[in-house]
């Protein structure tokens, strides 16, 4: 497991998104946090349509609404609970999610492995 602190759970507006980088064995990874109340939901930057960057301005990830992740280049819908596509043409795809936790106010992620893994 390759733990690494992202960041604190205040600089993600509750509701909100926002997006960081992580360097990992001199990797960059561009991700995406969404956040829901103490919970946060991390995914790869990275529409599984095209591998385009999903934000229509750095750090802006949600629809109109906040309800759902929105690709800034198709229009694909993604739910933030679990990254599947609900509408677009990725349809039934999902969002590469990052195993994530929230521990003291912070969020953790490991870039090495997914949440399925």
């Amino acid at each position: 497991m390759n733990r690494t602190r992202l960041c604190a759970l205040a600089q993600i507006t509750d509701g909100d998104s926002a997006g960081f980088q992580v360097a990992d064995q001199g990797v960059r990874h561009d991700l995406i946090v969404v956040r829901r109340g103490g919970a946060a939901f991390v995914y790869r930057n990275s529409c599984p349509h095209i591998g385009a960057p999903l934000d229509f301005a750095p750090g802006r990830f949600l629809n109109l609404d906040k309800t759902h992740i929105l690709c800034s280049t198709h229009g694909a819908m993604f739910r933030i609970e679990d990254g599947l596509c609900i509408s677009g043409p990725c349809l039934g795809d999902s969002l590469e999610r990052v195993a994530a936790t929230v521990e003291d106010e912070a969020v953790f992620v490991d870039i090495s492995s997914t949440a399925g893994s």
